[in-house]
């Protein structure tokens, strides 16, 4: 970020929300021409101002590249009318289904050689231009969808695209792409936000014991309702089959639940009950396992020493600080909110055996560790 972008402009940016006032801000950085467009003359005026690119000109000529950026159930219309109105430019969408937007695209009649969905994997609880970021995808994967008839000059626009913001562009077809996001990404809000929906009933004394277990469940049960259904609505054939694997799994734990309480009153062990109960904590733990630790390479086990950090301004830059001091690299960190105290509970992970000097080196400087 930062250095001149090799992607030629004028870039069309339609639909200024997150994801479309990012994708702006990233290019402006590196001095890429884009121009703007939204529905919403409100919300293009703020793209504007927090800098995401300019207003439409009367001098303006096509641009080289148009990036919708519009929810999904509407992508389509706008690829279609976007690959019409400016015939000889590439057309990409970074919408989180491909499939349907292909399909639909294809029966419209749009120049396919032109067309080339894409993905950033990357976004915000947070929506509409004022949460964009010019470093919203530094670091993240962008899936690059082209189809069969796509021009390889079409492909690599949208992926030089994709690294001029940061992004590491991932090819893949766009069914390949549909399946993968609804076990990784659209499972996964559901199972959150049908989580968190079992809190509105809650009794508050019980909602005073949450941990960070269930702030990190439901982290992204905030999403917008409006945005997701329309994800869902569009990805419904690749996300089904997973919800329904997961129901057959729910069932058989429920079962065993079941089985379990009834020994207990009998006083007698349920057979395969407490089996079925490890089973599914341990194919969880599997699961786990296969997902990239650190810069996206095998996830490893680290030492974690656990220090209460003040709740004041500077404290947790101190605590880093002092681990700088130590010599002793910061793996991963997380940070929880001791229950009505004012102060925080920094987890520090580190390599392995390192843990244990961690430990004595921040004792050392006044800090509490917790046992």
């Amino acid at each position: 970020m930062g250095h001149p972008a090799a992607t030629r402009g004028p870039v069309r940016v339609v639909g200024t929300g997150l994801l479309g006032a990012s994708v702006g801000m990233a290019l402006r950085a590196g001095g890429v021409d884009v121009v703007l467009a939204d529905p919403s003359r409100t919300t293009v005026l703020l793209a504007r101002d927090v800098g995401a690119g300019r207003l439409p000109a009367p001098d303006d000529g096509e641009p080289l590249l148009v990036v919708v950026a519009a929810p999904p159930d509407v992508t389509a219309d706008v690829v279609l009318a976007e690959l019409a109105a400016n015939p000889h430019a590439v057309v990409t969408d970074v919408a989180s289904v491909k499939s349907a937007v292909l399909d639909a695209v294809r029966a419209g009649g749009g120049d396919l050689r032109r067309y080339v969905g894409s993905h950033p994997m990357a976004g915000s609880e947070r929506s509409g231009p004022t949460a964009a970021r010019p470093d919203l995808f530094v670091g993240r994967p962008w899936v690059v969808a082209g189809n069969r008839e796509s021009t390889p000059e079409a492909v690599l626009t949208v992926r030089t695209l994709a690294t001029d913001v940061g992004a590491t562009p991932v090819l893949l077809d766009a069914r390949v792409h549909d399946d993968a996001v609804a076990l990784v990404s659209h499972v996964p809000q559901i199972a959150a936000s049908l989580v968190a929906a079992r809190l509105r009933s809650a009794d508050p004394a019980a909602l005073d014991l949450a941990g960070q277990g269930l702030r990190d469940v439901t982290r992204i049960a905030a999403s917008d309702p409006a945005l997701w259904t329309s994800i869902l609505a569009a990805n419904a054939g690749a996300v089904g089959p997973v919800l329904r694997a997961l129901r057959d799994d729910l069932d058989t734990i429920v079962a065993a639940l079941e089985q379990a309480d009834e020994a207990a009153h009998a006083e007698q062990v349920a057979g395969g009950a407490l089996g079925a109960i490890a089973g599914a904590i341990a194919a969880g733990n599997a699961g786990v396992a296969r997902i990239p630790g650190k810069h996206g390479g095998a996830r490893r086990a680290y030492d974690v020493v656990t220090v209460l950090v003040p709740d004041q301004p500077g404290e947790l830059a101190r605590l880093l600080g002092d681990m700088g001091t130590a010599g002793i690299n910061l793996e991963e960190l997380a940070i929880e909110h001791a229950p009505a105290q004012a102060v925080g509970l920094a987890a520090l992970s580190v390599l392995r055996g390192l843990g244990g000097r961690l430990e004595h080196e921040l004792t050392a400087r006044g800090w509490r560790v917790a046992g």
